[in-house]
């Protein structure tokens, strides 16, 4: 990128973070990050498409809004168990969104209420201008986010679907091989 040294590259809050093939962190090969957060002090995000596998977690008094597949998903390796939840809501011109949903207050009396609501364990945190060092180096691909993508149906093939909607050359990363020497 051509900016002076120390210029900080533009907040990615409200976007995804698609992992470029290959980026050898285990933690994030293949994911689709959604940003939360994002200024000078750092930035916070969920994998959207990694299933967890803790079945401990009880919700019964959200479980009628969960999103399918009705299970909790990892949202990164930070604060591994903490739950942040994304709540499906559209705003009176019809707009869908998706926002961060308080799992500690009772669902019967939330204003708005959430059309649906996925689960997260966990987050994806990075220190101050680390991401912003992780994006110079090429390991992210910021692209724009879709509501859908927090709640889809279908998390597994995510990845591929976000870099098949790209324009031109970016959408070919979507036939990646997942080993790179092997083709």
């Amino acid at each position: 990128m051509n900016r002076p040294s120390g210029f900080p590259l533009p907040s990615t809050k409200g976007r995804l973070l698609v992992a470029a093939p290959p980026l050898a962190d285990g933690n994030f090969d293949r994911t689709v990050v959604y940003v939360l957060e994002h200024n000078e002090g750092g930035a916070l995000g969920v994998v959207l498409n990694r299933r967890s596998e803790d079945l401990d977690i009880e919700f019964d008094s959200w479980s009628h809004l969960i999103a399918p597949p009705a299970e909790l998903f990892t949202g990164g390796p930070v604060e591994t168990n903490a739950l942040i939840a994304l709540g499906r809501f559209v705003d009176d011109q019809g707009r869908p969104s998706a926002e961060p949903v308080d799992l500690d207050g009772d669902p019967l009396v939330l204003d708005p209420m959430p059309s649906a609501i996925r689960i997260f364990i966990g987050y994806a945190g990075w220190g101050a201008q680390q991401l912003d060092g992780e994006l110079e180096m090429g390991a992210w691909i910021v692209v724009p986010f879709e509501v859908d993508d927090a709640f889809c149906a279908d998390p597994d093939d995510l990845w591929r679907s976000v870099l098949r909607r790209q324009p031109g050359r970016m959408a070919w990363l979507a036939d990646c091989p997942v080993d790179v020497l092997s083709n």
